[in-house]
């Protein structure tokens, strides 16, 4: 960290004059590799330590736009490099500003999720505000049925961490697109092409701006193999072909992705029509014998794939993969959400973990005392993925860590899904 400031003197006439900042800076680098490892790559993010109030003071969701559109205004709207780069250093300071507070306390774990999650959602808004308008500068807008042009018919889904408001430091984004155009329409421009093609290439863009490697890195790494038939599908869907998809040839672990899929930035009308088509597939009844002998297969296959090798289970734990650990909750709360959502639709009004499980609790599928260890159980798991994360150490842990959590946690995965196969 300091070979990369002596490299511009201005820090260092920065850091001499404001002793403050550098009391936050050997505090803060001290207690995070992470952090430390982010400020060698990027010194500039050192001005925000200046003002400790914005460091430990997160702000929220519109505020966030609110700051993002107005260093964007600064930018003229050709300039799309320039534009790429604003957008890498605001991620950049808020994961910097956000990392502060979790390291000192000052936000909890749901909270510094909750910020991570909304910084995204700004970005991946305003990513698509730019990329639309590239594309209708190029081909025009797309026509409705009525010949018209008004509303992008085009929305981004979030899955995974993303959809369940659960965003880590690096985690990529689970996303997919859906669009509802005309198929039959063409773009209203000077170089007009298929309605289709248009939201393909759109797509495209807003992968190629937020995958792009600048001078300030990548924005994020971006993951569409959850859309419909994988990496081998459409990488935007129709919202028919998503339905038709969903309905007929989607496997259970789909549905249980979907679980977790939230509407993330694009048409509210759209939004709205996702929701109801996401509502009535997680709605349909199921038969609970059967979907819990699909929920362990999948789950088993995942376990001996990506967790701890059977030589080693007996020293270390994956907090993620292993048996007791987060995979395992989650589980249980789509199977749950898949097997009950006919009778109780509050299981799938929400996508985040926490409030499933409240869901869970409130319609009695699961005993309170279950579903309150399952609650403190993910939150200490996430908890502790959060601090190997910020010392730049993988999420396997001692076996010893967290022995009482995974017992309980094995206990229940037995009791509610296990039990329903027999």
């Amino acid at each position: 960290l300091i070979q990369a400031i002596l490299r511009r003197s201005a820090y260092l006439v920065l850091l001499a004059e404001n002793p403050g900042s550098m009391r936050q800076l050997v505090r803060l680098c001290s207690a995070s590799a992470w952090f430390a490892e982010t400020l060698s790559k990027q010194p500039v993010l050192l001005d925000e330590l200046i003002d400790q109030r914005a460091l430990y003071t997160p702000p929220s969701k519109d505020e966030l736009r609110t700051e993002l559109r107005q260093q964007l205004l600064r930018i003229p709207e050709e300039d799309v490099e320039q534009l790429m780069e604003v957008l890498r250093y605001f991620k950049s300071a808020h994961s910097l500003r956000v990392a502060a507070s979790d390291i000192t306390g000052a936000l909890p774990l749901m909270r510094v999720s909750d910020y991570l999650t909304w910084l995204a959602e700004t970005i991946l808004e305003v990513v698509l505000d730019i990329a639309w308008r590239l594309m209708v500068e190029k081909h025009g807008a797309p026509l409705n049925a009525a010949g018209e042009s008004g509303e992008p018919e085009f929305i981004i889904v979030g899955y995974g961490k993303m959809g369940g408001i659960e965003l880590s430091y690096g985690s990529d984004l689970d996303l997919v697109f859906v669009h509802d155009a005309d198929a039959n329409r063409f773009t209203a421009g000077a170089k007009p092409i298929a309605n289709s093609v248009f939201f393909t290439r759109l797509g495209q863009r807003i992968i190629h701006i937020l995958n792009t490697f600048t001078t300030g890195g990548q924005l994020y790494e971006v993951d569409m193999r959850l859309r419909p038939s994988g990496n081998s599908g459409l990488l935007v869907s129709s919202l028919n072909a998503f339905v038709e998809y969903q309905q007929s040839e989607a496997w259970t672990w789909e549905h249980q992705a979907l679980v977790r899929a939230r509407v993330i930035a694009g048409s509210t009308e759209l939004a709205k029509r996702f929701e109801q088509v996401r509502h009535t597939i997680l709605s349909q009844p199921r038969d609970p014998a059967v979907l819990a002998e699909e929920v362990i297969t999948m789950r088993d296959k995942m376990r001996d794939h990506l967790g701890t090798a059977e030589k080693e289970a007996d020293t270390v734990f994956n907090l993620k993969q292993d048996r007791g650990g987060i995979v395992d909750i989650e589980f249980i709360v789509q199977y749950s959400a898949l097997a009950y959502a006919h009778q109780y639709p509050a299981l799938i009004e929400y996508t985040d973990n926490i409030r499933i499980l409240d869901a869970m609790e409130q319609a009695q599928v699961i005993p309170a005392q279950d579903a309150e260890t399952l609650r403190e159980a993910y939150k200490a798991y996430r908890a502790l993925g959060h601090r190997q994360t910020l010392q730049d150490k993988s999420t396997t842990v001692s076996d010893h860590d967290l022995k009482d959590f995974r017992a309980a946690v094995s206990r229940i995965w037995q009791s509610q899904v296990v039990g329903e196969k027999a």
